[in-house]
């Protein structure tokens, strides 16, 4: 299989093939992506730019069915499309089967929003002047997504981008093409007009700065690591243009003495270990009081080393491999650390199966104190620490002892304690009795501090980022 990009509605080749692996399987390759350069991506830009004012001109009907033509095929294909993305990006299956029905339902509701585009009719404070306030779209916005959510998260960003009426150029993850592609190939036959959707391929650090520096892109929304974002957020800054950003996460999830014991495991067990860990939202904190904290570590311990590791299209496989080798040595890394440190660990070793991949045990490191690494620092992987406390309150200020705020989690029977955590905890999103990963695709995603910048993504929220804000005032 050969992917490649898309631009102004043609399939461009360019750059030497490189490999799409499947970590489950090295000796698996899915197929071979094309790399755009320079000029590909100039390309892409420049249709982006010739076709934004006549798809800002759309009227709601045309980006409605735009968008329920891609909704509905990615739900009729969901189970084929979700073995590609547990092939390419190592989630089993059925989190794979799971990532795409979201996507198709993020389509959906988006093609909804299409036809609820609102608006202000005021009067004005001056006597025979009439206000309107409406909402246009940005232009032609930049999406930049990472690799764990190969096909949701570059739908929450394509689906509302073309809802409001901007133009897009997407520049994917560099380890999962193959998802990139199958989505760009949906909505090239969606009757989109050619060049308001265009997909480049390549390496990140070769086309994000063109992509950013270019005066023709109007928008950049970003979703990856802290460095890069920061990086972004500079560099938008300078030039005045608008950007969004969702980075880390260092997520804590409390555990109080009067939780019900069941719930709090599995909360954890889901939110720590689940898609291998490399979910932003992940529960890498696990802060518990003192009169459950032995019981709570037997039981996730347990639980934990229960988890069947395995290639991600075999069934009965609960967690899939790491993504890549260099991903594995930093999860492997850490654990070290946390050992060197002082933490005990349990499990987080590489194992070996039938086929050659990128295996890990989850790990559990108990007895860390909140200044070690492992407590400070997003690992992105199968590995969560445990932090013990006397009682709430100090459970609260562990939890929000952290630069990162994106989502936290609290366990507990008391309504006291949880209304408190939800209006006093530090992040974008709270859980109570929950896993902190695993959101709702109709209401706002983001976090605070360290973990997001700019407005929301996700529901009728990302309006704000996706549209600009006019006034109009008329005289009688």
């Amino acid at each position: 299989m050969e992917y490649r990009n898309l631009i102004a509605g043609d399939w461009v080749a360019a750059g030497a093939g490189v490999p799409n692996v499947n970590p489950s399987d090295i000796s698996d390759i899915l197929g071979h992506a094309a790399q755009a350069g320079e000029a590909e991506l100039d390309a892409a830009i420049a249709a982006a730019h010739d076709a934004a004012p006549g798809w800002a001109a759309s009227t709601p009907q045309q980006r409605f069915d735009v968008l329920d033509f891609i909704g509905t095929e990615l739900l009729a294909r969901r189970d084929e499309l979700g073995h590609l993305l547990a092939r390419e990006e190592g989630k089993t299956l059925p989190e794979g089967v799971g990532e795409v029905a979201r996507a198709g339902q993020i389509f959906k509701f988006f093609a909804g929003e299409a036809l609820r585009q609102t608006g202000d009719i005021l009067p004005s404070v001056r006597p025979g002047i009439g206000v309107e306030v409406t909402r246009g779209p940005v232009g032609v916005v930049g999406l930049i997504t990472p690799w764990n959510f190969p096909i949701a998260i570059p739908a929450w960003k394509v689906a509302p981008a073309l809802a409001h009426g901007n133009a897009v150029v997407l520049k994917p993850a560099e380890l999962v093409p193959g998802c990139a592609h199958a989505l760009a190939e949906i909505i090239s036959r969606s009757g989109l007009p050619a060049g308001v959707f265009n997909l480049v391929l390549g390496r990140g650090s070769q086309l994000g700065p063109q992509l950013i520096a270019d005066p023709r892109v109007n928008a950049i929304s970003f979703t990856g690591s802290v460095p890069t974002g920061r990086g972004i957020a500079g560099e938008c800054g300078a030039r005045m243009k608008k950007v969004q950003l969702e980075m880390g996460g260092k997520n804590p999830m409390v555990v109080l003495d009067d939780a019900d014991l069941d719930i709090a495991v599995e909360a954890c067990l889901n939110g720590a270990f689940f898609s291998t860990g490399q979910r932003c939202t992940a529960s890498s904190r696990l802060i518990v009081t003192e009169g459950i904290h032995d019981r709570f570590v037997a039981a996730l311990t347990e639980r934990m080393q229960a988890l069947r590791v395995g290639h991600a299209l075999e069934a009965g496989t609960q967690i899939g491999p790491v993504v890549d080798a260099r991903q594995l040595d930093q999860d492997l890394d850490y654990v070290r650390i946390a050992r060197e440190e002082g933490g005990e660990v349990i499990g987080g070793v590489r194992l070996e199966r039938p086929t050659e991949g990128f295996f890990m045990a989850p790990a559990l490191v108990t007895g860390t104190t909140a200044d070690m690494r492992i407590n400070r620092e997003e690992v992105f992987g199968p590995v969560a620490s445990v932090l013990r406390v006397a009682d709430y309150d100090e459970a609260l200020a562990a939890a929000n002892d952290t630069e990162f705020g994106l989502s936290a989690g609290i366990c507990t029977q008391s309504l006291k304690h949880a209304t408190h955590f939800k209006a006093h905890s530090q992040a974008g999103m709270v859980m109570v009795n929950l896993p902190t990963a695993g959101v709702d695709y109709h209401v706002p995603f983001g976090g605070t501090k360290g973990s997001s910048f700019g407005s929301r993504e996700q529901g009728r929220h990302a309006a704000e980022f996706y549209t600009t804000v006019k006034t109009a005032y008329t005289g009688a």
